[in-house]
């Protein structure tokens, strides 16, 4: 769009009037002077306020963005932490800063000496962040999980760093001298008043440095898991399948030791991995466990012979406590533990449904809910509460008896629904195509919202709902 409109501009007034002007300057108005030309005064004015309306929601989105700016600076300690305060989701006194700022400059300065130096900042920021993928990249931090990788790397980033760089001299000195004064401000506020404060100093440069033997930084895997928590799943992570297809563990009486076991025996039981190599990895607790919340921890491991992941939730009703998780034994109690083991070849997507299952569990009603829930199904529900699952039991006599002794790959499924696991009295399967359903199976559905409703409408249109189990409802 900006070509076209640039081509239709030179093509209408010429290159020497844009260059020169009426009167020897530079033509500072050539959208509304084209629409002059083409259709007269009328044109004009009838540009004039379009420029004027685009002007006001440009800048309304810039203020916006910009206020980003102050929150994650006070997220990373750099400023005063009234400005990472979100009123309804909104930061009010980021929004404020940038506002107040943006009308001084407007009313102190030229504007034109004003949008100079905002074109030096905004080339230096995007050299910046040139250099900022550059190092991600070379760290090789796994929490490290972009949705969009640049092509022809670091070659991109090499001309992204040099390009901005040149055009800032060619802005003239002042913008210069403004870039090396915003370096020296930076400096002096940092070591004046955030040195002593920010909890991730040296953030990815340090992981950078571990790979040739120095410090690494920790603060910044848990950022970046943060991170990953809200920027949620991707499209083909099989979240739901796993969490369908999870083992449950529900042992009032049993202790860490004795759950860790029960579930390293689950997982060997779905794959061919080495046992003892689980055992070892969940059993030293500064290495496999992650802490969420109060009373919530994620052992997870990944390995190289996995197919797919495995999820297996266990509930401890009175507590147990993890050896080296807390100085004090009561803070140490933890009453739900997911042991998540995922192929290696996708860290992201290990890291992703960590990050997922620990969003839902970082929430104040989580270990309520978790506690109060009647049965297996009900705790898989809490982590698939869209209606996208339904669990139903094959019985004879009523309309789920038709797909008893049929081949999975013999049912028709609603579109966008599949068959994400069976249970068969104490055990789970995994299905696949040629896989029988038996009477009394406890089959698991997910899909969209449209292929749930025909199944419910199928199975219980004239009956009186026998053995059938809404995700959200329980079983």
């Amino acid at each position: 769009v900006y070509g076209l409109g640039t081509y239709v501009m030179v093509g209408v007034l010429g290159s020497e009037l844009l260059a020169t002007g009426a009167n020897g300057k530079p033509l500072l108005t050539p959208v509304a002077t084209t629409a002059q030309h083409i259709a007269g005064d009328a044109g004009k004015i009838i540009m004039t306020i379009a420029a004027v309306l685009a002007f006001f929601s440009v800048a309304n989105a810039g203020i916006l963005s910009a206020s980003r700016y102050p929150l994650a600076m006070s997220r990373d300690r750099l400023i005063p932490p009234m400005f990472r305060d979100l009123k309804g989701g909104t930061p009010v006194a980021a929004i404020c800063l940038t506002v107040a700022l943006t009308v001084l400059c407007l009313v102190c300065f030229d504007p034109l000496k004003i949008a100079k130096l905002a074109s030096a900042f905004q080339l230096f920021l995007f050299a910046l962040g040139c250099l900022a993928v550059v190092i991600m990249r070379e760290s090789r931090i796994e929490s490290y999980d972009p949705g969009f990788r640049s092509p022809l790397y670091p070659w991109t980033q090499i001309i992204g760093m040099i390009g901005p760089l040149w055009l800032i001299t060619m802005l003239g000195i002042w913008s210069i001298l403004f870039i090396f004064g915003l370096v020296a401000l930076g400096g002096a506020w940092y070591f004046c008043y955030a040195k002593g404060k920010v909890s991730n100093p040296g953030g990815a440069i340090l992981h950078l440095f571990a790979r040739l033997g120095e410090r690494r930084s920790d603060g910044l895997e848990r950022e970046l898991r943060g991170i990953l928590s809200e920027k949620g799943l991707r499209a083909d992570d099989p979240f739901d399948i796993v969490v369908a297809q999870a083992c449950v563990i529900d042992d009032e009486e049993a202790d860490y030791e004795q759950i860790v076991h029960l579930a390293v025996d689950h997982i060997t039981d779905q794959a061919d991995v080495d046992r003892d190599l689980l055992l070892q990895h969940f059993l030293q607790s500064d290495r496999g466990v992650t802490p969420v919340s109060n009373g919530v921890a994620l052992p997870h491991f990944r390995l190289h012979d996995l197919q797919r992941p495995i999820l297996v939730m266990a509930r401890a009703l009175h507590g147990v406590n993890i050896a080296g998780n807390a100085d004090d034994p009561e803070d140490s109690a933890v009453f739900a533990i997911f042991f998540l083991v995922s192929p290696d070849n996708d860290s992201g997507q290990h890291l992703r449904i960590l990050a997922n299952i620990a969003g839902q569990a970082d929430t104040d009603t989580f270990i309520s809910e978790w506690l109060a829930a009647s049965n297996a199904q009900e705790l898989k529900g809490i982590f698939m509460r869209t209606g996208n699952c339904i669990t139903f039991r094959l019985k004879p006599g009523d309309k789920t008896a038709e797909w008893i002794d049929r081949a999975i790959k013999d049912i028709q499924l609603p579109d966008d629904c599949l068959i994400a696991a069976i249970h068969r009295r104490d055990s789970m399967i995994v299905p696949h195509g040629n896989t029988v359903l038996d009477e009394n199976d406890r089959v698991t559905v997910i899909g969209e919202s449209p292929g749930l409703k025909q199944l419910r409408e199928q199975f219980e249109q004239g009956q009186d709902r026998p053995g059938f189990y809404a995700a959200e409802k329980g079983s």
